[in-house]
């Protein structure tokens, strides 16, 4: 009697926790997901801020040259 009540129990017990672990993957996917996608948005952003800075170093180089020569007029 005791022995069917434990293996109960225990299968019981293993059920519950087989269904939590499939719900804890469930919402990891989801969220691994969310992630990628907020990535993926990102990346245009990313992308401008380079050039930006890039055009940005070259209009400090014109700057610098501006100086120069109202330096030396």
């Amino acid at each position: 009697m005791i022995e069917k009540k434990l293996s109960f129990a225990f299968l019981f017990a293993l059920m519950l926790q087989t269904g939590g672990v499939f719900l804890w993957a469930g919402a990891t996917t989801q969220r691994i997901s969310d992630l990628e996608i907020r990535v993926e948005e990102g990346r245009p952003v990313i992308e401008r801020l380079a050039r930006v800075e890039a055009q940005l170093e070259l209009v400090l180089v014109q700057l610098d040259r501006i100086e120069q020569k109202v330096d030396q007029a």
